[in-house]
């Protein structure tokens, strides 16, 4: 695989998705990007953006250029977009290795922390999202777990 193009608030979206969307084709699109981001076997380059990514290319809110959903979206999208990338310390336009950002995400990010980064998020309220960083939390720990008491 070469390389994966992702908002922001997508790095943090990937670990909570359950299957929710704008229309089917996003979904599946999703589904793909989940995938690969959750497979602990691929590694690959994810360039961190605050504009459309491969995510929105079959959204129906794609207006080419910008989130067209509604008056206002396109600068609340890259808000949501800004605050991910601050809190995750990450810079925009950068290629950073899927395992890293994972990695980084499940040690920096806590369930609470996305009441802040995404703010006035529609998908907040179905719970996944929070629940999805609280998998990646515990799935983290138990592995630092296993690796520390290892006998070398």
């Amino acid at each position: 695989m070469g390389e994966r193009q992702l908002r922001g608030h997508h790095l943090l979206c990937v670990h909570g998705f359950q299957g929710m969307g704008y229309s089917p084709g996003f979904v599946r699109r999703m589904e793909e990007i989940v995938t690969e981001i959750r497979d602990p076997d691929q590694d690959f380059g994810i360039r961190v953006l605050v504009e459309l990514d491969d995510a929105c290319d079959v959204c129906p809110h794609n207006g080419s250029t910008f989130c067209a959903a509604s008056p206002g979206s396109d600068a609340h999208v890259k808000g949501l977009d800004t605050r991910a990338l601050k809190h995750l310390k990450l810079e925009a336009g950068r290629l950073y290795r899927k395992s890293k950002l994972v990695e980084w995400t499940a040690r920096t990010v806590k369930p609470d922390d996305l009441d802040h980064i995404c703010k006035g998020c529609s998908w907040l309220a179905h719970g996944v999202c929070k629940a999805g960083i609280a998998k990646l939390n515990e799935e983290w720990r138990e592995r630092n777990d296993a690796s520390e008491n290892r006998i070398v």
